[in-house]
């Protein structure tokens, strides 16, 4: 399937766990990859990783909570590839904290990567598809955690439920010039974030209990949800939250 054939992705977060995986499956259908990332290596390494399977892709730098940086890298985009289709934001951050212990920084440092990061790149990269009059699709990374709350977790929480009223908003908005808006809400992917939870036994096997599929997700399964959103495969879906989590909501 090469549903992105001659189309150009950025992918925030591109370096690791869903954002490589996103980065490497968009790649596999034909798009010419922006891998960005604020730690260059692992980027590169996801950008060669494509470019070994005949696909196109650049790494470039990138802080999300930024505008100076966003635009730097839509400059090496455009300056590369001429245009930008889809623009995947997966950057994100997350951590356990009782809500009396959370402190200014955290809190602050959680809401600017997950939401505000998620703001500035949409709009920055939302400009250049409306100027240039593209059909863009845009998906956000949101959470299960934007749909429902969850104990030690307030700052996660406030960005992702933030994300999701982001979503709708920019789906409203950009509906005009034909770009669509969507987000993905992971349950428990195993990712490094989430590594001290499924990498141990007796909390797995506590924490599957609400799981109905009895397992934790894989970044591959939010990539092709991702894909899935940013291709015409979705053409008549926008300000959708589309939820991966093994049916854990449905308890």
């Amino acid at each position: 399937m090469r549903r992105f054939e001659n189309q150009v992705a950025i992918v925030t977060g591109g370096g690791r766990g869903i954002g490589a995986a996103t980065a490497r499956r968009l790649g596999s259908e034909g798009a010419a990859v922006v891998v960005a990332d604020i730690d260059l290596e692992p980027a590169e390494e996801v950008s060669a990783s494509i470019r070994a399977e005949k696909g196109e892709a650049l790494a470039v730098p990138l802080n999300v909570t930024s505008r100076a940086d966003i635009e730097k890298m839509l400059a090496a985009a455009l300056e590369r590839y001429d245009h930008v289709d889809v623009l995947a934001n997966i950057a994100g951050t997350g951590f356990a904290a009782h809500f009396l212990r959370l402190t200014d920084e955290q809190w602050q440092r959680t809401l600017n990567i997950n939401l505000t990061g998620v703001f500035l790149c949409s709009q920055v990269v939302a400009r250049h598809m409306v100027e240039r009059g593209i059909a863009g699709r845009i998906v956000n990374m949101a959470s299960t955690n934007g749909l429902v709350g969850e104990g030690d977790y307030a700052a996660y929480n406030a960005s992702k439920f933030g994300v999701v009223g982001l979503t709708m908003t920019m789906a409203i908005d950009l509906a005009p010039y034909n770009i669509r808006v969507n987000s993905v809400c992971p349950g428990l992917i195993k990712t490094r974030l989430s590594q001290p939870l499924w990498a141990d036994p007796a909390a797995s096997s506590e924490y599957l209990k609400k799981i109905p599929l009895n397992r934790f997700g894989e970044p591959e399964e939010v990539a092709a949800t991702v894909a899935y959103l940013a291709s015409t495969d979705s053409g008549f879906i926008t300000g959708h939250q589309l939820v991966i989590d093994g049916g854990q909501l449905t308890f």
